[in-house]
């Protein structure tokens, strides 16, 4: 008697242990579904800061006022080195998944991360376009929540082509570089369709932490080291 009791338990602590995390899953999207999320007319019309471009009677640019140095490009007017490769380093899944990837979230909270994050291409739009990061862990995971919501639309309303180019069109490079068109300039003194393999690496690199692997920085520490003697 007192060993089916404790099969019955431990059944029963099973149950527990496998739907309480779906279950707080479940809910967490229910909370974030009807918190506050933009609307179809905010998907469609994103709010995004651009450059004011002067030109020439001959088309030549004379000169640009901006609060962010800003000119969005359309995706056939960005190389495929560049998408390729933001496509292998940020999300190889891209094409496949409709906003979030599951396989790769379960992968991240089994590995706790070391073996790749979680967030999709889209994701990571949906959290330049409407949301602040928080520094509050709780808020902040709150807003993950949020952002699968908001990727999920984003694909609804954008084909794949288009999220990429909003991706990288929003993208800040620093440096005055804000989007693909005026990186390519600001690093490459080069248009965003023309980037060579080695430029479009090193630019989808700079995703991962722009100041760290900021080219100029690491130009001038190299300079700044003092040569060894022979």
């Amino acid at each position: 008697m007192a060993a089916t009791k404790k099969r019955t338990a431990r059944r029963w602590l099973w149950w527990v242990l496998v739907v309480s995390p779906v279950l707080g899953l479940f809910g967490m999207l229910g909370l974030a579904a009807f918190s506050d999320l933009p609307g179809t007319e905010d998907l469609e019309n994103p709010r995004s800061d651009l450059a004011t471009a002067i030109l020439f009677s001959d088309g030549a640019q004379m000169g640009q006022y901006y609060r962010e140095n800003r000119i969005p490009v359309d995706y056939e007017e960005i190389s495929p080195n560049v998408v390729r490769a933001l496509i292998a380093t940020e999300d190889e899944r891209f094409r496949e998944h409709s906003g979030v990837d599951l396989r790769g979230t379960l992968r991240a909270a089994i590995f706790l991360g070391k073996r790749g994050g979680a967030s999709t291409l889209t994701q990571q739009l949906a959290k330049m376009l409407f949301t602040d990061r928080s520094s509050n862990f709780i808020k902040r995971t709150f807003q993950k929540f949020q952002e699968w919501i908001i990727a999920a639309r984003l694909e609804r309303q954008y084909t794949k082509d288009e999220i990429i180019a909003m991706y990288l069109n929003r993208f800040d490079w620093i440096n005055q570089a804000v989007g693909i068109n005026s990186a390519a300039r600001v690093y490459f003194n080069t248009t965003p369709d023309s980037l060579r393999v080695e430029e479009a690496a090193l630019l989808v690199g700079m995703c991962k932490n722009p100041a760290l692997f900021n080219p100029v920085r690491l130009s001038l520490i190299h300079i700044s080291e003092p040569t060894r003697p022979y």
